[in-house]
């Protein structure tokens, strides 16, 4: 009679006869075998599948990332036109376009990093960020797209109208400009960053979620918030500051003190009561003789700070870099030996902020093509980035329009720098050894 045991959940029969048993053994072992190696095969079908609809969904999310940088720097551009008008620039969407261009460099950026992180860990699971969109309309800038923030200003300018409504008044100036600051400064709390170091502080989108930003950006959204209500603000640069104020034939009486603060300074924060600052000796007749800033010239500024502060993050590592401190070392030199300014001497710069601040320099040259310090500038940053052909096509371009004193200065650098670009041309050849001067 055949006895039946359990063993690991299969049945093992045990019969006189021991052939039998080591006959169903072997057959349950080639069977379970073949389950395991079946099973290994699904396993890795699966994972190279999804493998591969990440590697797609990847590719997918770049190509996005680059389509939305090329239509938000086409915007831009097509915002600031010198074909259209000033009055019809606005303020806030070039900004905005300024900051969605920025932020899907990052993106893509960010979706490089992943993906060399997946190759580099193929039986990690990397979780890719859920995207769902697939335009400049419909990306997010802090969780709202660039309409959805245009329409936040819409919704300030309604709180400073029920404001007005709250408090029975008219539309005088004054009283317009109170509700304003109230709701900007006491019901909003908007405050002014003293010094950029967080980018946040530099782009529309983000001084709006968190209430904190440069001067200028605040002035922005005054001057947009304004706007809405019809009332003009205008604006001038006074020393290191931007100071702005409404429009009117009165201007006395944005300089009476009330509560301690004249409404001019309530406006344009601490710097108009600083004694150190030029803006403390302004007057309501000093103010009329300021020369007003364009709306191309608001835009600078904004750029001009991105600038900045894009290159004090990128050569945060070499204390006291500037951008012209190669120009001076080689117009100095008493010899023209190549490695003056070769590549091992090149400081090592953060590559993703001096990208975001050449990226600001091409918007900024896009408004002020014959700035000639600021084409310097360029080229030097392109210098430091190792795009020598594109370094010396700029230079040359300044050299055109520069002072012949700074010329002088910049002749050297361009033809050694033009020589270290042969040279690289040379290697990736594969020619070993250095270039032959004739």
């Amino acid at each position: 009679m055949a006895i039946f045991t359990n063993f690991c959940d299969h049945q093992l029969p045990f019969t006189s006869s021991s052939n039998n048993r080591y006959d169903w053994i072997h057959k349950r072992n080639t069977k379970l075998n073949n389950h395991s190696s079946k099973s290994g095969w699904i396993c890795h079908r699966t994972t190279r599948i999804l493998a591969n609809q990440l590697t797609n969904d990847s590719s997918s999310r770049l190509k996005i990332y680059q389509e939305v940088s090329k239509s938000a720097r086409k915007k831009f551009t097509q915002e600031i036109s010198f074909q259209s008008k000033d009055k019809d620039i606005s303020l806030a969407r070039a900004l905005l376009h300024i900051a969605a261009e920025d932020e899907a460099f990052m993106g893509f950026n960010r979706e490089m990093d992943g993906r060399s992180l997946h190759n580099e860990m193929r039986n990690t699971s990397v979780q890719a960020d859920c995207q769902k969109w697939n335009s400049l309309e419909q990306m997010p800038l802090d969780g709202k797209t660039i309409s959805e923030w245009l329409h936040e200003l819409d919704t300030i300018a309604k709180q400073v109208e029920a404001e007005l409504v709250s408090r029975d008044i008219g539309c005088h100036l004054v009283e317009v400009l109170e509700a304003v600051n109230v709701v900007l400064f006491e019901l909003r709390g908007f405050k002014r960053s003293p010094v950029l170091v967080d980018s946040k502080h530099s782009y529309l989108h983000s001084t709006l979620s968190s209430g904190c930003g440069s001067a200028i950006l605040l002035s922005v959204i005054y001057i947009e918030v304004c706007q809405r209500l019809g009332l003009t603000i205008v604006g001038s640069r006074v020393g290191e500051d931007f100071l702005i104020w409404p429009q009117t034939g009165y201007p006395e009486e944005l300089f009476k003190v009330t509560c301690g603060h004249s409404l001019f300074a309530i406006v344009n924060g601490r710097c108009v009561e600083d004694p150190r600052s030029m803006a403390s000796d302004l007057t309501g007749n000093s103010l009329l003789g300021l020369e007003i800033a364009t709306k191309r010239d608001i835009i600078g500024i904004a750029l001009a700070n991105l600038i900045r502060l894009h290159w004090k993050r990128a050569s945060r590592s070499n204390h006291g870099l500037m951008l012209t401190s190669p120009l001076r070392h080689v117009h100095n030199s008493d010899n023209n030996r190549l490695d003056e300014i070769s590549n091992t001497n090149i400081p090592l710069l953060r590559p993703q902020e001096l990208r975001l601040a050449i990226m600001a320099s091409e918007r900024l040259l896009t408004l002020q093509p014959h700035n000639w310090a600021l084409r310097r500038d360029h080229g030097m940053m392109l210098y430091y980035s190792r795009e020598y052909g594109k370094a010396v096509q700029e230079l040359s371009i300044c050299m055109a329009f520069a002072p012949e004193e700074e010329a002088q200065v910049l002749e050297p650098f361009v033809e050694k720098l033009h020589l270290m670009r042969l040279e690289s041309s040379w290697k990736s050849l594969g020619h070993a050894g250095p270039l032959p001067v004739p």
